[in-house]
This record gives C-alpha cells, sequence and structure tokens, in this order.
C-alpha cells in the first residue's frame, strides 16, 4: 500500500495544478504555488501548494502557514473530499488521473508566469532601481509620517516600474517602492513591489498596489543585522514606524499575516517582539509565530497597537504618546532603545 500511495503521490505531482484548481478552487495561482485558506478549500491565503521542482523541494507539497500543517497532494484530496478510507483517497485520486484536461491559462502563459515570478527577474528589478532618497517613494514615507531612517539598502525605487493587472491586459507603468527579500544567510530571493501615484501622495489607482515577485516562504525585507533580537511585523510601513523610534532595533517585514506565521527565526535568536496588526490575522499569525519560537526556547513578546497597525499609530498619535505606547510593552533591558 505504501508503494502504491508513492506512486500515485508523484503521479499527482506531475498534475499539481490542475490538482489545485479541482480540489482547491477557491484558492489562485500566485508565481510558482498555488495559495488557498486550507486543505478544505476555505478561502484565503494560508495554504501554499507547491507547483513545480524547486530547491524547497518537490512539486505537490504544501505548508499551511497558519497551523504548520504539511502534506502531499493525497492528503489534499482526503481533506477535501473529507474521506477517511484511504482505499477510497486512491480510488479518488485514480479517478481524478483519468478525467480529461485542458489548461485554462493562454499559450505561453507558463513561461511569462516563470519570466514574471522568478528570483532572477526579481534580481534585475532591484538592480535597475535607484536608491530612495530624493524619490517619490520617499515622498510617500514621510506622508505616512515616516522620516527618512537608515533602511541599510532595503529600499529602492523605480519611476517606471512594469504592472499588468492579469496575463491579458496591456502593461501599465507606475513608480513604485521595491524592497529587497532575503534569507536567513542574506542571499537574495526576491522582491515586494508597492506602485505608487506620481505625487507620492498614496499608492497607484490600480487594484492590487502591492505584488511580491520571487520566493517569499519563510524570507522577509530586512532592517539591520539580527544577533540576538529581533523586531518581527507584517508591513514594510509597519516596521518602519517603529523604526522611527526604535532605531537600532534589528527589523524584519514579513510582508503578510500568512508569511509572518511562516518566517525562519535565526539559530542565534533569544529574545522576539513580534509587531501584529490589530484583526484577526494578525493575531492569528502572533500566535502561530509565538508556538514556533516558544518550542525552541525563544522569549517573547507581543507589541499591540492601539490603532490598526504602528503607521497609525505613528500617524494618529503624538512622539511622547507613540513611545510611551511602546515602552510599555518591552522588555526592561531594551527601554534603553527607545529614542526621541
Amino acid at each position: 500500500m505504501r508503494r502504491v500511495a508513492s506512486e500515485m503521490a508523484r503521479r499527482l505531482a506531475r498534475e499539481a495544478e490542475a490538482v489545485c484548481r479541482h480540489y482547491l478552487s477557491n484558492g489562485c495561482r500566485r508565481g510558482r504555488y498555488w495559495v488557498v485558506g486550507d486543505c478544505r478549500n476555505a478561502p484565503g491565503r494560508s495554504l501554499f501548494v507547491r507547483l513545480s521542482q524547486s530547491p524547497k523541494g518537490p512539486a505537490g507539497k504544501w505548508t499551511d502557514a497558519a497551523t504548520g500543517e504539511h502534506g502531499d497532494l493525497l492528503d489534499i484530496i482526503k481533506t477535501s473530499c473529507g474521506l477517511v478510507d484511504f482505499r477510497d483517497v486512491l480510488e479518488e485520486a485514480r479517478r481524478f488521473l483519468n478525467m480529461p484536461r485542458s489548461d485554462p491559462r493562454p499559450v505561453g502563459a507558463d513561461r511569462l508566469l516563470r519570466q514574471s515570478g522568478s528570483v532572477e527577474s526579481a534580481r534585475r528589478l532591484f538592480t535597475m532601481s535607484q536608491p530612495i532618497g530624493r524619490t517619490v517613494a520617499q515622498i510617500y514615507l514621510r506622508q505616512r509620517g515616516i522620516k527618512p531612517i537608515r533602511d541599510d539598502g532595503a529600499l529602492r525605487f523605480h519611476a517606471r516600474c512594469y504592472y499588468r493587472p492579469n496575463l491579458n491586459s496591456p502593461p501599465l507603468f507606475w513608480p513604485a517602492m521595491i524592497a529587497r527579500v532575503t534569507d536567513l544567510k542574506g542571499h537574495f530571493t526576491g522582491v515586494h513591489r508597492t506602485w505608487l501615484h506620481p505625487s507620492g501622495q498614496g499608492k497607484a489607482p490600480v487594484e492590487t498596489p502591492r505584488r511580491a515577485m520571487g520566493d517569499l516562504l519563510g524570507n522577509a525585507v530586512r532592517f539591520g543585522s539580527v544577533d540576538d533580537v529581533l523586531v518581527a511585523g507584517e508591513g514594510i510601513e509597519t516596521m518602519l514606524s517603529l523604526r522611527c523610534v526604535l532605531r537600532s532595533m534589528p527589523m524584519v517585514a514579513a510582508l503578510s499575516a500568512n508569511h509572518l506565521a511562516a518566517l525562519l527565526l535565526p539559530l542565534s535568536l533569544r529574545r522576539l517582539y513580534i509587531a501584529r496588526d490589530a484583526d484577526a490575522a494578525g493575531m492569528s499569525a502572533a500566535m502561530a509565530l509565538t508556538s514556533r519560537a516558544e518550542a525552541v526556547g525563544i522569549e517573547v513578546f507581543i507589541l499591540s497597537p492601539k490603532f490598526e497597525d504602528f503607521n497609525a499609530d505613528l500617524c494618529k498619535l503624538d512622539a511622547e504618546l507613540f513611545r510611551a505606547a511602546l515602552q510599555d510593552q518591552l522588555a526592561p533591558r531594551d527601554i534603553v532603545q527607545l529614542r526621541p
């Protein structure tokens, strides 16, 4: 039975995207992954199914960033169909593999997705961008209450960054803030783009003004070098807001609640601050990351904003109140890091 299951899982992996489209229809493709809420096909972005072989592992393997669960496509079929007996799971897999299928995407879409989502394309975009000083991106950050601070080269600006609403739309070009994503060793793994209004007064008027490119899972935008203390949160603006008053503390922006839950932590880490957003997804991510960190002996403190996130706190509170709210949540040994 084990040999049959292994062979069936390999055959399903060769059809990974078709499996996901059929059994996880509430999800969608994002680069090299199918993203959905969970194995039961709930809407959301917690579960990542790898669609092709990569250095991370074989196609068909999945991870639920919210729960830490993982498995293969047989598990997806079992859970999404509500099956109990494994013989029924194998029979359903055989039925699926014998079904006729057609690719719903236009000719050349795979090549376009590989090119647009690759680490190499992300690296080229970052290299082509310029330092953020005296650009529309700096105006945008000032408008969000964030004064020029040391970003350690993680942020750049591109004056005409390519934007395509979907595969069939003509390309558009908007100014964009480009953020470098790296792994624990500092190796480049991707970029995050925030398209901006040419005036810098907010984001560009497009449907999805934030998009990532490359390999994000477990990685982050990093500000400062981590030793034994780290502040981790979701958004770039959230972490830069905290960096305005905790200027020497290393910080990372995981870019979403799901990615924060799945963030890889350095072995040297002893104390972790999780800057959560004030919503259900933010709390869920904070709890998941806390559980993982405490399991390896890391002391965890959760930083909670007074409003929806720490950028909102920075904008709505005066500087003294903002620092005071943070001071009450820091370990005594780290209060000295707060600066006026």
